[in-house]
């Protein structure tokens, strides 16, 4: 399949669970350090990890600093080229219009992302960015691996901060 996406969990393999959880790695790095808990890492065309990354927007002051865009950046610098053909991003959350605009032009063949986003989701849930059949490059989007785990921990995430908000109040 070339662009669009599948929501699928019978695409996923051993490797490709692995991988989510490295992400997953990730996410929780993002919530110790007070981000919106999102992982994503970046492998190669032959699986070896080349990219890892959780949201810094919070902490670096940066709207770009999403987890899938830090992954990029450190695989791009590994390998010495912004095009990543072959590649694959397995990240926590559906990414938003930036990111698969980043990912689109990094050219990566594969993103598999855990838990749907309602609000900015946009590889399925508010816009379908990768099945534009226009678009120079596609990449094929796999939703749904691990997408209990991941979405909790985003879920737990926001409890705590609800509550935390609730008691300074």
């Amino acid at each position: 399949m070339t662009g669009g996406v599948v929501m699928a969990d019978g695409l996923f393999g051993p490797a490709d669970e692995a991988a989510m959880r490295l992400a997953l790695e990730q996410a929780r790095l993002a919530g110790a350090a007070g981000e919106v808990p999102v992982g994503a890492v970046v492998l190669d065309g032959c699986g070896e990890l080349i990219g890892a990354g959780f949201n810094r927007t919070i902490s670096h002051h940066d709207p770009t600093g999403h987890a899938e865009i830090v992954a990029l950046r450190q695989a791009a610098e590994a390998v010495g080229n912004y095009r990543l053909p072959g590649a694959s991003m397995f990240v926590t959350l559906e990414p938003c219009a930036m990111c698969v605009g980043a990912v689109l032009h990094a050219r990566l063949a594969r993103v598999v992302y855990g838990a749907l986003d309602p609000k900015t989701g946009a590889c399925h849930s508010v816009l379908n960015v990768p099945a534009v059949a226009q678009l120079n490059h596609q990449t094929q989007v796999v939703g749904g691996l691990l997408a209990q785990e991941c979405g909790e921990l985003l879920r737990q995430f926001f409890r705590e901060r609800r509550a935390s908000a609730k008691s300074r109040a």
